[in-house]
């Protein structure tokens, strides 16, 4: 029903910024809420921001003020922009939509790549 495709990843070295693109097609009217994850071999999967109905943010503590979560209502994108990034933001970062509507109502992107390295 939703197809999320992110860009915007890439290699940055230690206190850059990246700004993170996900365009979301198909019945996007649907959406209730949008967020981007982060995942890496490791680690559970991780919650970066999410943002509601309301276009009120949530954050996690590891990028609460550094990091800054938006929605496009009219393009239907979502951006992350990280600032002030750091080698542990190093991950694949994946775009999620909420519906509500549908037997699935939790869509994920393939992910972008983001590597913070000198």
């Amino acid at each position: 029903q939703v197809r999320l495709a992110e860009s915007g990843g890439g290699l940055v070295q230690p206190g850059g910024s990246l700004r993170l693109s996900c365009v979301a097609s198909g019945v996007t009217f649907r959406i209730v809420a949008m967020g981007w994850y982060r995942q890496n071999p490791e680690k559970q999967r991780e919650l970066v921001a999410t943002v509601g109905p309301s276009g009120v943010p949530e954050y996690a503590d590891s990028v609460d003020g550094r990091f800054t979560i938006s929605r496009d209502y009219a393009t239907n994108t979502l951006h992350l922009q990280m600032n002030s990034l750091k080698p542990e933001d190093t991950a694949v970062y994946v775009c999620h939509a909420h519906l509500n509507w549908g037997t699935t109502n939790d869509f994920w992107g393939q992910g972008t790549q983001v590597f913070v390295s000198s």
